[in-house]
């Protein structure tokens, strides 16, 4: 029982079920269904692929989930119940599938295998995601590569580009058209970037704009490899800026002992820090990383002598560098922990051990020491990007390996606020360096060894511990102990040194420095000589100074106390300190040393202590009661970073001094406030801002200062029309969204501590100094550059307010105060350009403010905002920011459109807007149109970017308007004439839209939003232009233009369904229907209701209606075809015919299917026999019911019959087709043109088609042909032609000259000079008669040189084919017709048949000559049928003359041919076995084309076959009668000279047609024909018996000549050929002596005396079908008297069939009447080639013609010698597999040149199944290939007699008897 399910309504197939059960439904792994009924462990549903198949499938197949159902029932809607961005990675890798796959067919190799990575990452991410075990951090971070990988692959892939908003698809429905707009572009650019998804909306004005990014480095030291020292060492690490000098972070400390290993053991796998608070700036300096290795050990590390062993010193040792630039590139695209090694170079002299790293950087070699090239520090780096809470949340696992923070010295760039605010850490470091000192050598012979100790010590004298830090990453210490350099007394350290001294004990501390000398002796004792001493703080509370200090040196010694501290802190520190106190008694137990002094310096990190004496007056104010005036005003002078540490306290101690005395200080403490505020606008300290917040919400207490406040504002404000400078007043209205903070917050205050006392004046306060605004900003400040930098500051400042207004008034009050000001600025015309952009900022951030969100203030506001930006529209002014304006008003106008006053803010935008923001499109697209035109300067107003932002702008407004707001519009225009103006633009505008493509291709979501409005607009505005254009006042212009629209619209790319995934079909209609059919009815309507005015639009609009019905739409289509009816019908009734539509419907269907428009389904709308679907009724059956019936039915079966030619002529050219193909086409095309419906124009454009193409495929002869039918066209006349084509306007007799010099020229590249000659005296004619001797002199010239052409240049002879194209899935033009085929150069039938079978590779090639059946001809299939014909010329004549040249004859034998034959063997009655011959017949079919060849296609059709049947005498006399013209023919040419050199041509025909007749021959047509009981039966053929006893006397006639001529041009060499051709000449002669008696004189060349061999057998032996041992590849048959084939079986290959050998054994033949022909035609029988192998010829078709033979040539010379192999394409008969090795033998041997004749296939197939192959060669037999040239001298004789090869002698004359007819046979194979 089936039931409906309730909860099981989706899921994911996971198995592949393959529909094997009755209604089962196939589905695929991965496949999502839709469930709708469950029964038994089975479901019904459907696969969301194919939603409209239902079916039954396994329960168990199906991975169920959760869904939401709406709509339940039978028309249910199914969304899985997941994350939205799941969902779109599912359908996403669905349709990538299938594409990745074709980028591997398309050889995209490159992008196929990103591909793939980036899939399979994202369906690693898609199930992370699904996981659900990410943070909300995790999960934002996950989606964030996943929408970068989408959008990646969407952009890659060509799809639509997908707009976002927080990584999730946003619905455009939801948000403006603006807002739409804005996320297409942010998404866009973020695709192009490659990055992180940016935020899909741009930030709003007045948006605080994004911090800087801190980087951090990780660092973590992996080993100390150089193990050398053999001491501990210490190993210091810093940043050090090299173009500065200088180190700019902290030194991490990292303690080895002397293995290398950590000294502390917990410190393994932990030696790591984190370099903080690096900015942008700094990742571009000159940057490295510097380690500073100090070993501790014995003063000379290879001196035990030097020092006790149990003292230990700090000693320099070496240093190592690690530029950061070098490495950020790697680090950056890394994003993980990347190693390095660092050399550590070792000093050369102590004494620079301070520039140590900047001599490595500098690679001043000299300076330093390499070390061993396999020691070093190996560390490793990685970079981080983010504040230090985002790295700790990100990175967790490296802040437990015990890391080291490492500070940037100094503050960063963006200075945190500190922990009194907000919690972050108070910091407090004082950096000393350790800089150098002078000290005397105090009498000793050498220099001291200086070591200096340090000691914070309090004001009581305690020593501070633990706050002395040598670098992070070890704990603090008490003291410090320097590094000793040897043997100076003016050491150098640069050692820095942290002291974190806690802040409350930083006051009254001081520091100590004790210097002593460290003694080498073997006490090895450290002796006091000296100290120095410096004070933390000065006297006036302020800290040391960041500089160097010079401290002086005071003498002691080892029994110096130090006991008593007071005794040296009254003594001068430094020279400063000494002019502080001048009078110092010189009792005093210490003494200063004035030649010796030590300096250090120091650098405060702090964020509560200051060094600055202004700010401490400040704070302490009450202590210089009489300096607050002067204080006050020195604060200007406090640098930004102390100020922002004491914030809190500066303002404290301000509103302090304001309550103290508001009359005295009031201005000062005002503008010290304004110059605070201004200092948190630096993005320095922008942080600070929230700092300014809190104090101001939580902290502030000045109750009253709002009263002081408001009077000094607007006495600023008050003063700015009088003074000259007003620095101060600009800073003020910057400062204004604080000033208000400060008096908002006053107020309430003080509100809050009087109950509400004097608010009115406070209200009235604040009306006066908007008075005072609005004062400032009506001034004229076109003459003042102060007063306009002044408006411009109170303008940017202004927008801040509102927010803090709103707390103290009601929302129509601010609004109130806002519209007054903004109204009180003038308008553009009177201000300048930059006022005019400041202006419009402000109004944007007003419009962006919360005040706009309120629907109250937006009623007041709005029209003084729509005021402002109509007048900038109008001028045209600041278009890109009145476009960000109207977007920001349209997206809260779209959000809060559920509101009743939404209606009335529309209302209020169409009025003021629609008609402007119509002119600023059509302007900005004009001059788009001039920019391109131009390519002038670049516009920024005529960008693509403005122009989508005003067309997102219009169509936001018209998407918001609804009947009311389009009656309104409609009803308030004056008069006819504005409304037919606005008509125009806003058809012109989206016309201009859709043709300039606004938006790019992939934006598919906007594309179809933007025809949802305007398809919606149109059906709005469509009544109006019917109500007030159709009857009387008919306007064409605006209908021209609605028509041209609706056809635009139907027609736009974004609009064809048909070419996009069934998905996304699916989708598309179900949210907006099909819109082109929406816009169709509405055009039909349209036209339904233009009644008479209709004929206005013929023959204009048949062109565009003819392209709406080129959309592969059906509905579409039918709702057209009535209209062109109409249009029929209107003209006739007019003009009495509709030439009009029917000439433009042509000229536009060939334009528009030539283009690639249109489909197969759209011949048949035209059609005789398709019934049309829809509510109307074919365009035929409306034809036939009027009354001009028949020329209707004539034109619309024309228009069909075009319409097939036209679609195959497009789908020819728009594919890779061949050229054939193409040329076919477009022959069938033009002929349809001129013959059919007789237009000319249109046959003459397609003649130059045609010709292009041909000179494209150099087929120069076919370009000469097809131009000169438009040559043929022209008259000698000097009637005036326009400019048509490429020709200029001209008369006609200059165009056909013109015509006739290029037609002479392309007979010349194609070497077909005989048609060239005729030309070139019609042009001689000419200009003779026009007396133009000049040009007369040059066509004879070029008329001479065609004839020497003639005669020296060689032409190739083609090869024709006739092929037949069965089915009826050929193009039309080729549909179940035969055509014959002028090959290619050098083509043979196995290459045409390849070339054939690629073309059409869905062709299968016929394996029989038999006319195909009528099922063949009507299938859905493409038979093709092959094979070689004979040409039959007309100009028998020339061919028969006997003194014409062979080059001569050879033009005509194969030119201006119109007939072909093809002959056919079979037997007819009984057949004699001993003599198969007599019963052996031919069918010879001629083929008569419709057009000679060579003419303007290389192929044409067959116009007429004609079958007769020839005897088996007829064909013997015909075989000999050839082969006689051909040895008259090439022993005239050695007669007469024609060739010279070498005899090798007469010699080869010699020899074959001698052997053959003393070896098997012409004997059997003997005992065939000349038998009695023959003569006896076939009483009527007496006379064609005695024509062949004639020829065959002849034969030896012609022979006798032959043999003497040979004799007489014989090289030496060659004589043993020739003594043999003469003994077998006299035996062929003695076997016919008794026949024929006549025989008996011998010609003087074949005597006794010449020939001592005697016995000539004069007989012909006819060949027998048993023993056949040799078979050629081609028979082709020749007509009756021609000289280019010879078709006696006399020779073998004597001309050009000289190769195609192929071997096959006795059991090889067949036994039909064509086997039997093919070895007729091909070789004699010869008895004694019985079992044995010889020379054989590749059969190359099971139907050869008997009209030539392997006696017979095919060519007058002979052709390369070259193997021809059987074609192994596919459509050829296949071999059976024990000869298939025979055919890839076949393979591997070169192809052939020469003749088929009547070839249809390459191998033969023999009734028992056997293919002639070639025959496996025994390891005894030799195989011998003759080269493919004429012998040269003595090369024969060599061949002949040399050892390697068998001489002509006995026992292998029997051999050279067998060989095939040919000397020059290619492969001869010699028994052992």
């Amino acid at each position: 029982m089936w039931t409906p399910t309730e909860e099981e309504k989706y899921g994911v197939v996971i198995c592949s079920f393959r529909g094997s059960v009755p209604q089962g439904l196939v589905l695929e792994i991965g496949e999502t269904v839709q469930i709708l009924e469950k029964c038994e462990g089975w479901y019904r549903g459907v696969s969301t692929k194919k939603p409209n198949v239902k079916g039954l499938f396994p329960a168990n197949y199906i991975h169920l989930k959760k869904a939401i159902v709406s709509n339940r029932g039978q028309y249910e809607t199914v969304v899985p119940l997941e994350d939205s961005i799941v969902t779109e990675v599912t359908a996403t890798l669905q349709e990538w599938a299938s594409l990745w796959k074709q980028l591997y067919v398309k050889h995209k190799v490159d992008l196929f295998y990103k591909l793939r990575h980036v899939m399979n990452e994202l369906i690693d991410l898609r199930r992370q995601l699904l996981s659900g075990h990410l943070t909300q951090d995790q999960v934002r971070e996950v989606k964030r590569h996943i929408t970068v990988r989408l959008d990646w692959g969407n952009e890659h892939l060509g799809l639509d580009l997908v707009p976002r908003k927080d990584f999730e698809v946003v619905d455009s429905d939801q948000i403006s058209v603006s807002d739409l707009y804005k996320m297409h572009l942010s998404s866009r650019q973020s695709v192009q970037q490659s990055t992180s998804q940016v935020d899909t909306m741009r930030p709003r004005h007045g948006e605080t704009c994004r911090m800087p990014v801190p980087h951090h480095f990780f660092f973590s030291l992996k080993s100390f490899t150089y193990n050398t020292i053999g001491e501990d060492s210490d190993v210091f690490f810093s940043l050090y800026d090299m173009r500065e000098g200088k180190q700019i972070s902290e030194r991490f400390l990292v303690r080895l002992n002397k293995n290398g290993g950590p000294r502390n053991p917990e410190k393994i796998e932990r030696m790591c820090a984190l370099f903080t608070d690096l900015s942008s700036k700094d990742m571009k300096r000159d940057l490295y990383i510097v380690a500073h290795v100090i070993r501790i050990g014995r003063m000379l590390l290879n001196d035990s002598k030097k020092g006790p062993a149990h003292l230990h010193y700090r000693r320099p040792y070496g240093c190592a560098v690690l530029s950061i630039l070098d490495v950020l590139q790697s680090l950056t695209e890394l994003k993980e922990e990347k190693d390095f090694v660092l050399k550590v170079y070792t000093c050369n002299n102590e004494s620079e051990w301070t520039q140590i790293h900047e001599n490595i950087i500098r690679k001043s070699s000299t300076k330093y020491s390499a070390p061993s090239a396999s020691h070093g520090l190996i560390i490793s780096l990685q970079l981080f990007r983010g504040d230090m809470e985002q790295i700790r949340r990100e990175n967790p696992m490296i802040f437990n390996r015990g890391l080291a923070i490492t500070r940037k010295l100094g503050f960063p760039d963006v200075i945190m606020p500190e922990m009194k605010i907000v919690g972050c850490d108070i910091r407090n470091d004082l950096y000393l360096t350790l800089e150098k000192g002078d000290f005397e050598r105090g009498g000793k012979s050498v220099q001291k060894n200086i070591e200096v100790t340090m000691y914070v010590l309090y004001a009581d004298g305690e020593i501070l511990k633990d706050c002395i830090s040598l670098g992070s990453g070890e704990p603090n210490r008490s003291s410090y102990h320097s590094f000793v350099l040897y043997h100076s007394n003016s050491p150098r350290w640069g050692e820095i040194i942290k002291l974190p001294i806690p802040i409350d004990r930083f006051r009254g501390s001081h520091l100590r420095f004790e210097f002593r000398h460290c003694s080498t002796k073997d006490k090895g004792e450290k002796k006091l000589f000296g100290f120095s001493f410096s004070p933390l703080m000065r006297d006036d509370g302020t800290t040391l100074s960041d500089d160097i200090h010079e401290l002086y040196v005071y003498k002691c010694d080892e029994n110096s106390t130090f006991n008593n501290h007071a005794l040296y802190l009254g003594l001068p520190c430094c020279k400063e300190d000494y002019n502080g106190c001048p009078n110092i008694p010189s009792s005093l137990i210490f003494q200063r040393s004035t030649k010796e002094s030590f300096f250090i310096s120091t650098q405060l990190s702090s964020t509560k202590l200051t060094q600055n004496v202004d700010l401490l007056a400040l704070l302490k104010w009450k202590a210089f009661p009489d300096r607050i005036m002067d204080i006050l005003g020195r604060l200007r002078h406090v640098s930004g970073e102390e100020i922002v540490k004491f914030l809190q306290d500066i303002l404290d101690t301000l509103f302090v001094i304001l309550d103290d005395n508001t009359e005295k200080y009031g201005l000062l403490v005002f503008q010290s406030l304004v110059f605070i505020i201004n200092l948190l606008r630096d993005i320095k300290y922008f942080h600070f801002r929230p700092v300014m917040d809190t104090y101001i919400q939580k902290h502030f207490a000045g109750a009253l200062a709002y009263k002081e406040l408001i009077r000094c504002l607007k006495w600023y404000m008050d003063c700015s029309a009088e003074l000259i400078r007003q620095d101060h007043i600009q800073e003020a209205m910057r400062a204004l969204e604080y000033l208000f903070k400060f008096i908002v917050q006053s107020r309430i205050l003080y509100s809050r501590a009087t109950c509400g006392m004097e608010e009115e004046q406070f209200r009235s306060s604040i009306q006066e100094l908007f008075q005072s605004i609005r004062f400032v900003l009506s001034l004229d400040s076109r003459n003042s550059e102060t007063l306009l930098f002044t408006q411009a500051a109170l303008l940017n400042s202004f927008p801040t307010i509102f927010d803090e207004l709103l707390q103290m008034f009601t929302v129509q009050e601010v609004a109130e105060f806002v519209r007054g000001t903004l109204g009180s600025m003038p308008s553009t015309v009177h201000i300048g350009q930059s006022m005019d952009v400041v202006k419009l900022q402000s109004i944007a951030r007003t419009v962006d403010s919360r005040l706009f969100s309120f629907s109250e203030s937006r009623r007041i506001l709005l029209p003084v905002v729509l005021h402002h930006i109509h007048l900038h529209l109008r001028q045209q002014k600041e278009l890109l920011i009145c476009s960000g304006i109207l977007g920001s008003i349209f997206s809260i106008v779209k959000t809060s459109s559920l509101e009743a006053d939404v209606m009335e803010e529309v209302e209020m935008m169409v009025e003021s807007l629609l008609d402007v923001l119509l002119q600023t499109l059509l302007t900005i697209m004009s001059k788009s149109h001039a920019q391109e035109a131009v390519r002038g300067q670049r516009c920024p107003q005529c960008t693509a970017e403005i122009t989508g932002e005003y067309v997102s702008c219009l169509l936001s407004l018209l998407r918001q308007m609804c009947d009311t707001h389009y009656q309104h519009l409609l009803d308030n225009f004056q008069s006819k004439d504005e409304l037919k103006e606005f008509l125009l633009k806003i058809f012109c505008v989206f016309r201009n839209l859709m043709k300039m493509s606004v938006f790019p291709r992939d934006w598919m979501v906007m594309r179809l939003l933007t025809s949802n409005i305007i398809v919606t607009t149109v059906q709005y505005l469509s009544s109006a232009l019917h109500k007030n254009f159709t009857e009387t006042d008919f306007d064409f212009k605006v209908w021209n233009s609605y028509f041209s629209l609706a056809v635009l619209f139907i027609n736009q790319p974004s609009l064809q369904l048909e070419i996009i995934t069934s998905a996304k079909r699916k989708k598309i209609l179900d949210k907006y229907g099909d819109m082109r059919v929406m816009m169709a009815y509405e055009l039909f309507s349209m036209w339904q209701n233009l009644g008479e005015h209709k004929i206005h639009f013929i023959p204009g609009m048949i062109g565009p209606f003819l392209g709406v019905t080129l959309v592969p739409q059906p509905e579409v289509r039918n709702i057209m075809i009535p209209i062109f009816h109409d249009m029929m019908d209107w003209e006739q009734r007019k003009n009495g015919n509709f030439k009009q539509v029917e000439s433009e419907l042509i000229d536009k269907l060939d334009s528009m299917v030539s283009e690639g428009k249109g489909d197969e389904s759209y011949r048949e709308l035209f059609s005789l026999l398709t019934q049309l679907f829809g509510p109307y009724p074919s365009l035929l059956e409306k034809v036939e019911q009027e009354t001009w019936r028949e020329t209707g039915i004539s034109f619309v079966t024309s228009v069909t019959r075009l319409m097939e030619r036209l679609l195959d002529y497009r789908d020819c050219m728009k594919g890779e087709e061949t050229e054939n193909k193409k040329v076919g086409c477009t022959v069938n095309l033009m002929n349809f043109y001129k013959s059919e419906i007789n237009k000319e124009e249109m046959y003459i454009r397609y003649i130059h088609k045609l010709c292009d193409m041909h000179l494209q495929a150099e087929n120069y002869t076919e370009a000469a042909f097809t131009l000169l039918l438009y040559c043929e066209l022209l008259q000698w006349e000097d009637r005036p032609l326009r400019e048509f084509l490429h020709y200029p306007s001209q008369t006609e007799w200059q165009r056909k000259e013109g015509l006739c010099r290029k037609i002479i020229h392309y007979f010349n590249k194609g070497k077909s000079w005989e048609f060239g000659i005729p030309l070139c005296r019609e042009l001689a004619c000419q200009y003779e008669s026009l007396y133009d001797y000049q040009s007369l002199s040059w066509i004879r010239k070029m008329e001479a040189s065609y004839y020497d052409n003639i005669i020296e240049q060689q032409r190739l002879e083609p090869e024709f084919f006739r092929v037949g194209f069965y089915g009826r899935k050929f193009p039309f033009f080729l549909r179940n017709k035969e055509y014959v085929c002028r090959g290619h150069d050098y083509e043979r039938l196995e290459a045409f048949q390849q070339r054939m079978l690629s073309e059409f590779p869905q062709a299968v090639a016929m394996q029989h000559p038999n006319h195909p059946d009528d099922a063949i001809l009507q299938c859905d299939a493409q038979y093709l049928q092959i094979y070689a014909v004979t040409p039959i010329p007309d100009y028998v004549d020339v061919l028969q003359m006997d003194r014409v040249p062979d080059r001569v004859k050879s033009f005509y034998r194969v030119n201006n041919v119109r007939k072909f034959r093809y002959d056919r063997p079979f037997h007819k009655g009984p057949k004699d076995k001993d003599n198969e011959f007599k019963s052996l017949w031919i069918e010879r079919t001629t083929l008569t084309l419709t057009h000679s060849l060579p003419g303007i296609s290389r192929w044409f059709e067959v116009e007429r076959r004609e079958l007769v049947e020839v005897s088996p005498l007829e064909n013997a006399i015909q075989v000999v009668e050839n082969k006689n013209q051909e040895l008259r023919a090439l022993i005239s040419q050695y007669q007469h000279k024609q060739v010279h050199g070498n005899i090798n041509l007469l010699s080869m025909c010699l020899n074959g047609v001698i052997d053959a007749a003393v070896n098997g021959g012409i004997a059997r047509y003997q005992e065939a024909f000349f038998d009695k009981d023959y003569i006896t039966k076939h009483p009527g053929d007496a006379e064609k018996i005695s024509q062949l006893k004639e020829l065959m006397q002849e034969q030896v006639h012609v022979l006798g000549v032959g043999l003497a001529v040979h004799e007489k041009f014989v090289h030496p060499e060659m004589r043993p050929l020739h003594k043999k051709l003469i003994d077998q000449f006299q035996m062929m002669r003695a076997s016919l002596y008794h026949e024929f008696p006549c025989l008996d004189k011998l010609s003087p060349a074949c005597s006794g005396t010449s020939t001592p061999r005697g016995n000539v057998l004069a007989s012909h032996s006819p060949m027998s079908p048993e023993n056949i041992k040799m078979s050629h590849r081609h028979s082709p048959m020749n007509l009756m008297g021609t000289g280019r084939h010879s078709s006696s079986s006399l020779s073998s290959h004597a001309s050009s069939e000289a190769g195609n050998m192929m071997m096959m054994g006795d059991n090889s033949m067949g036994e039909t009447p064509e086997d039997l022909y093919h070895h007729m035609q091909l070789a004699y029988h010869n008895p004694r080639y019985q079992g044995s192998v010889t020379n054989v010829s590749v059969l190359s078709s099971s139907q050869a013609s008997p009209s030539s033979s392997s006696l017979s040539s095919t060519h007058s010379a002979p052709s390369q010698m070259i193997t021809s192999a059987p074609s192994s394409t596919r459509g050829s008969p296949s071999l059976p597999d024990k000869y298939r090795h025979a055919r890839e033998m076949m393979l591997l041997l070169p192809t052939h040149r020469d003749r088929p004749s009547s070839a249809m296939y390459p191998a033969a197939i023999l009734e028992n199944g056997q293919v002639i192959t070639p025959c496996t060669l025994t390891p005894s037999t030799t195989l011998w290939v003759i080269p493919p040239r004429p012998f040269p001298p003595g090369r024969c004789a060599s061949l002949l007699s040399t050892p390697s090869q068998p001489p002509l002698q006995a026992p292998n004359r029997a051999w050279m008897a067998a060989t095939p007819r040919c000397l020059a046979a290619p492969v001869a194979v010699y028994p052992p």
